[in-house]
């Protein structure tokens, strides 16, 4: 008899992949066995960034494909959370970003409204405010080199 794998599902932009993804993504793995990464779709960033994404979601699922500590990649529905497709990877845990706007305890009550018995868990900055965000990094692109 096998024993169960852990499945751990974290969800993000990934717009322009810098070392603080890269930092969760790998504190994010160490929970578990499986990563599975649900990039947002280009509409839900339209949405939540109020801007256009710098890579289109394929692209980013691609990237995020590459990476060895990434098992699965889904691209997301748009809007909010596509809470049947988290039922269908089924996670043992899902792992939220240091500056993800959920709170743990109310996402783990909306996951269980929708069937979905995961424990929820917030992976803080491994250093402080991390390395990158990608909303600095596109403003120091535009203060390098559109000036």
């Amino acid at each position: 008899m096998s024993e169960k794998r852990i499945r751990v599902l974290v969800g993000g932009v990934f717009d322009i992949l810098h070392v603080g993804h890269i930092h969760f993504l790998r504190q994010a793995k160490a929970l578990g066995d499986d990563l599975i990464v649900i990039v947002a779709h280009d509409e839900t960033v339209r949405m939540q960034k109020r801007r256009e994404p710098i890579n289109s979601a394929e692209d980013r699922a691609e990237l995020l494909r590459a990476l060895r500590m990434v098992d699965e990649v889904y691209i997301g529905s748009p809007g909010t959370i596509d809470y049947e497709l988290v039922k269908r990877i089924d996670p043992d845990i899902v792992a939220l970003g240091p500056d993800q706007l959920f709170t743990c305890e109310k996402l783990k009550e909306e996951l269980r409204k929708h069937g979905i018995n995961a424990e929820v868990i917030r992976i803080p900055y491994l250093y402080k405010n991390d390395r990158a965000k990608t909303s600095k990094i596109i403003q120091k692109i535009i203060e390098t080199y559109c000036e």
